[in-house]
């Protein structure tokens, strides 16, 4: 029996796809948990239409991200911070929160886990810091570490 996946299913195939799989198990199991539909005309149709509308969803992602990477690329964030006065040491270390904190206060709302840094910042200088900003599209933006 062919079946489209609604859900990605673990062996079977991921979401959106036609597979041909044994009748009982189609309909004691992945037609009843709505983990499939039925192959027939309309279905497909269906299935190209939410096709289409992916895509360009995707597409529009893609671009609102690298519109984001360009305004990023010619900021330069400046995060103070308090420091022992004889070493220039960092009482505590910059990490991927202080960061988003600094973009949120420019206007740019960034999840910290798009915020890839490999370890804390440590000292004192200008650092270049990894954001992926879509499967597709990575970024930089500048960090300027300074004494308070």
């Amino acid at each position: 029996m062919e079946v489209i996946l609604t859900k990605d299913v673990e062996g079977i195939g991921k979401s959106g796809t036609v597979v041909k799989v044994k009748d009982g198990f189609a309909r004691n199991f992945l037609l009843l948990q709505n983990l499939a539909v039925l192959v027939t005309s309309g279905n497909m149709k269906n299935l190209q239409e939410s096709k289409v509308r992916s895509q360009q969803k995707e597409e529009k992602a893609k671009k609102t991200a690298e519109e984001l990477k360009t305004k990023i690329a010619a900021l330069s964030l400046t995060i103070a911070v308090l420091t022992q006065e004889e070493k220039d040491k960092l009482y505590a270390n910059i990490t991927a929160v202080e960061v988003q904190k600094a973009l949120s206060d420019e206007g740019i709302e960034i999840d910290k886990k798009a915020i890839l840094m490999e370890e804390p910042i440590k000292a004192l200088g200008i650092y270049q810091v990894p954001l992926r900003l879509h499967p597709e599209v990575t970024g930089e933006v500048k960090v300027w570490i300074v004494k308070k």
